[in-house]
């Protein structure tokens, strides 16, 4: 008998018919929908910042592989791309082009190819990137287009604050949530995407249909977005009953800043996330706890891209300890 060795390729593993090819560019088609909706809101900006950040993630993708790691050059799986489009979902769309280009270079040099490239890296790119940029260039990264009016423009674009930054700014200064509610829109043009923040923050409608069909076709679980989101309505929940005046409503944290995006496209990375129903569901409960608890007590008003690379970093302990019984294992009946 011939000697073989047994070939064992990185993850994302997926059992399914589905290659990672195929995997990827569906999760980059359901997203088409909230970026034609980004586009309507941003215009220009949003297409500028769009076609940057994939076009830089994969040309970043292409020279760390050729002359670095002397690899053959191949980006048929597609996730640089899909780090670009999440990457750029996480940016305002008036960003200078060099910080975008930058935010390219951490989420591919720093957050995926630094740990040896696709199926190795434990923290989600694209948030790494945005984090990154974030701490850096607070200001740029603060500085939110209206959306509508802002459609023609792109650096000189107007901007105004997030309702998560009006929140946060009630809270500082003890105004009442009947106060502050009057100076952003309503639930009704949140779930449209009439609102400030970034790319991905403003399409709640079209990410939620998105996610939903990466469910339904088995591109993703429904543990991780589904324990989020019950996660983020139950404590919001809890907030608004016990002290009304001071906290808003539940559907107000699920409709903004970052929790559809993050919930069905960004925590259930294949790579980042638990392989396992249980380890999914805690998974998904620490982010939404994280989430919340940076919302209401935090200094910044959005909480999610920390709560996912949090939670990232407890992915190995949970894939270690939440595991379903071996093969053949002898049950105990004492």
């Amino acid at each position: 008998m011939d000697n073989q060795l047994l070939t064992v390729s990185p993850s994302p593993h997926i059992h399914s018919k589905y290659s990672v090819n195929t995997a990827m560019s569906r999760v980059i088609m359901s997203l088409i929908p909230a970026l034609i909706v980004t586009i309507y809101f941003f215009g220009i900006g949003a297409m500028i910042i769009t076609t940057i950040a994939m076009g830089s993630c994969m040309v970043f993708e292409i020279l760390i592989k050729k002359y670095i790691f002397h690899e053959p050059v191949l980006v048929s799986d597609s996730s640089s791309l899909l780090t670009g489009l999440l990457l750029a979902f996480n940016l305002p769309s008036n960003l200078p082009i060099w910080i975008v280009i930058l935010g390219s270079f951490i989420a591919i040099g720093v957050g995926k190819m630094t740990f040896g490239g696709l199926g190795k890296n434990p923290f989600n790119p694209a948030l790494v990137g945005r984090v990154f940029l974030l701490i850096c260039f607070p200001v740029e990264m603060t500085s939110w287009p209206l959306p509508l009016i802002s459609r023609f423009s792109y650096l000189d674009a107007a901007t105004g604050a997030t309702p998560l930054t009006i929140m946060k700014d009630g809270f500082r200064n003890t105004i009442p949530v009947t106060e502050w509610m009057d100076n952003i829109p309503s639930h009704l043009q949140m779930v449209i995407g009439n609102m400030g923040g970034s790319m991905g923050e403003v399409a709640g409608l079209a990410l939620l249909l998105g996610g939903i069909w990466l469910i339904i076709t088995r591109i993703i679980s429904w543990h991780i977005p589904v324990s989020i989101i019950l996660t983020v309505l139950i404590f919001t929940g809890l907030f608004w009953f016990i002290d009304p005046v001071k906290y808003p409503d539940p559907l107000f944290h699920i409709l903004t800043g970052g929790v559809l995006l993050g919930s069905f496209f960004m925590a259930t990375d294949y790579v980042t996330s638990p392989m396992t129903s249980k380890g999914m569901c805690l998974y998904g409960i620490g982010i939404g706890i994280i989430t919340v608890v940076i919302r209401n007590f935090g200094v910044y008003p959005e909480g999610v891209s920390f709560a996912i690379l949090i939670m990232n970093g407890f992915v190995p302990l949970l894939n270690k300890y939440i595991k379903p019984k071996r093969y053949g294992e002898k049950l105990s009946y004492e």
